[in-house]
């Protein structure tokens, strides 16, 4: 009896295996990255945005040639993991005013989504030298902003993919696991979030959390073309109480339990942390369950 295959959530069949071995033979001369192109033109493999699902395919080409299912054609150059070797982000001399004062008295603040832009140089650099967890490199969907006051950078976000398997979360919305595959990605995960140091102004966090629930839902949709529902974020509470995000109405739905994705045991590794999610729409539970 053949084993049956999934991959990403897709359930790859024997027949879906025999079309491989096809592909891979009519194409003798194809190297990976082609025939990882061909099958997603085949089987019309897209993202929601019109994209090719190259890499998601090019994963499951792997493991069926690590399984012994399929035979692949010899690597032709192995390329540098950008990840793996990543350089810091060059540092910059930001506009370090001091800026206090009453919020009325900022207002409108220009709230800019940067991500492939050339102020986003500016946004890893601000990252790297003045978040206490310095600047990442996203996977997956993700986008990034910066706010200004009169031209002048105060503060910098950014938003991902969210966490597959989060318990607290997951009972909040109520899905089951099938629900959760399939909509996982209707959820953005709030992974930074800087106030620049030289910036005091009461209420201005909360202000801006505020701001960006409308902007990340209106440009996430814009950019990866399917909507978001919801909202979340960890709070660090041994160093942060998370004020600014509950006074901009996100909830508190729990607690991280402290493991890590990778962790081989239930003994916490790391610190434990708060877990607050925003919902973005009244029926937000029964569209991410359905």
């Amino acid at each position: 009896m053949q084993k049956a295959w999934s991959y990403r959530g897709r359930a790859i069949t024997p027949s879906d295996i025999l079309f491989i071995r096809d592909l891979i033979a009519t194409h003798p001369e194809a190297s990976r990255c082609a025939l990882s192109r061909l099958l997603c033109e085949a089987w019309n493999w897209k993202q929601l945005n019109g994209a090719p699902c190259d890499q998601t395919c090019r994963g499951l080409l792997l493991q069926l040639d690590r399984a012994g299912e399929i035979q692949l054609p010899a690597m032709r150059f192995r390329p540098c993991n950008p990840l793996a070797q990543r350089r810091l982000p060059e540092p910059v001399v930001p506009d370090s005013r001091p800026v206090s004062g009453p919020l009325s008295l900022l207002l409108p603040l220009e709230i800019q989504p940067v991500r492939r832009s050339p102020d986003e140089p500016l946004f890893n650099s601000l990252m790297e030298q003045y978040h206490y967890l310095g600047y990442e490199q996203p996977v997956g969907e993700h986008l990034k902003y910066l706010v200004r006051v009169r031209g002048q950078v105060i503060a910098c976000l950014a938003w991902s993919s969210a966490p597959r398997h989060l318990g607290a979360r997951d009972r909040f919305i109520g899905w089951d696991q099938q629900a959760r595959r399939r909509n996982i990605r209707l959820i953005a995960y709030n992974t930074r979030y800087l106030i620049l140091p030289w910036v005091g102004v009461p209420h201005l966090a909360s202000h801006i959390l505020g701001r960006m629930a409308k902007l990340v839902a209106r440009d996430w949709e814009r950019v990866y073309a399917h909507p978001i529902y919801l909202l979340e974020t960890f709070v660090d509470r041994e160093r942060f109480r998370g004020a600014c995000y509950r006074a901009a109405n996100w909830i508190v739905v729990g607690e991280t339990t402290g493991r890590g994705k990778d962790s081989q045991s239930r003994r916490p590794n790391r610190s434990i942390k708060q877990i607050l999610a925003l919902p973005l729409h009244r029926r937000f539970r029964q569209l991410l369950s359905q």
